[in-house]
This record gives C-alpha cells, sequence and structure tokens, in this order.
C-alpha cells in the first residue's frame, strides 16, 4: 500500500511541478512525459527509502 501511495503523490506532485514549470518558461505542457518523470521519481524515491537504516544511530560521545 505504501507504495501505491508514494506513486499516488509523486504522480501528482511531479505532474504539478512540469505544468507550473511549462506555464513558466511559455512552453506547453507534455503529460505523457510528466507521468514517465512520475514513475522514475516514485522508482527514486522507494530506492532511497529502502537504503536508509531503520535503526536509531548509535552515541559516540
Amino acid at each position: 500500500m505504501r507504495y501505491f501511495w508514494t506513486l499516488f503523490w509523486a504522480f501528482l506532485l511531479v505532474n504539478m511541478a512540469c505544468y507550473v514549470a511549462a506555464a513558466m518558461i511559455g512552453s506547453t505542457y507534455d503529460f505523457v512525459v510528466s507521468s514517465i518523470l512520475s514513475v522514475i521519481a516514485t522508482v527514486l524515491i522507494i530506492f532511497i527509502g529502502e537504503l536508509l537504516p531503520n535503526e536509531p544511530a548509535e552515541n559516540h560521545h
């Protein structure tokens, strides 16, 4: 379920960012490219999340 929500929010946020960026530079918004970028972002987010440790860091005082 967490992968679904990650894809859902990445899809919405990346598409919104691409729409705003396209509007700012006067270009056309491309839904297909934005959707591909959102899938790539989702894979990167999940990959980075799996690399991070779950355990708290040890104190070295």
